[in-house]
């Protein structure tokens, strides 16, 4: 017996080609790619309504403060030096890129692409904020960023922009096509 054949030598159910474990497959990413996208969105538009740390209701010093408590236990304390220098910019940016994200991964519009800057969003907030969060589960960004680790290497699943456009955006040439003639 093979250690790729199915235990007590039978084959395993699928339910033929269209099964439920291919039906199963097919749709796993919607869940993740909606959750994430829909919380990235709120999340960067939360920033900018009543009570949000660039409303008119808070200011910047929000935001400050909690990188100024943040900084002595980040895992990379230059970034939160870096957010620093700037925390305006730095909040609106990454404000921005919440909205903007979001809005690609809720569309599945270059999903890998939004979910790699995700990854590289969630990865400093972990690194920077949430790095001293003890037990590191009570802490949001891992899980988020692993959420779009996976749909950076999996894709968006169906019911994307992508699907729609024949996986690519009408603004990029085709992968054969020359760039320069």
């Amino acid at each position: 017996m093979s250690v790729t054949d199915p235990l007590g030598g039978h084959p395993p159910v699928t339910g033929g080609p269209g099964g439920a474990r291919e039906t199963a497959a097919r749709w796993a990413m919607l869940p993740l790619r909606l959750f994430l996208g829909f919380t990235f969105l709120y999340a960067g538009i939360d920033k900018y309504v009543d009570g949000g740390p660039f409303s008119s209701v808070m200011n910047t010093d929000t935001m400050e403060g909690m990188l100024l408590a943040s900084r002595d236990d980040a895992a990379v304390p230059w970034l939160v030096d870096r957010a620093l220098d700037a925390p305006e910019l730095t909040g609106h940016g990454v404000a921005v890129a919440e909205i903007v994200l979001g809005a690609a991964v809720l569309l599945g519009l270059r999903t890998r692409w939004a979910a790699g800057l995700g990854t590289l969003l969630a990865l400093s907030f972990w690194l920077t904020v949430t790095w001293s969060t003890d037990p590191y589960y009570f802490g949001a960004d891992l899980p988020l960023l692993f959420g779009f680790v996976t749909l950076a290497l999996a894709g968006g699943g169906p019911y994307t922009l992508d699907g729609l456009l024949g996986s690519r955006p009408w603004f990029l040439p085709h992968r054969n096509d020359r760039i320069f003639r």
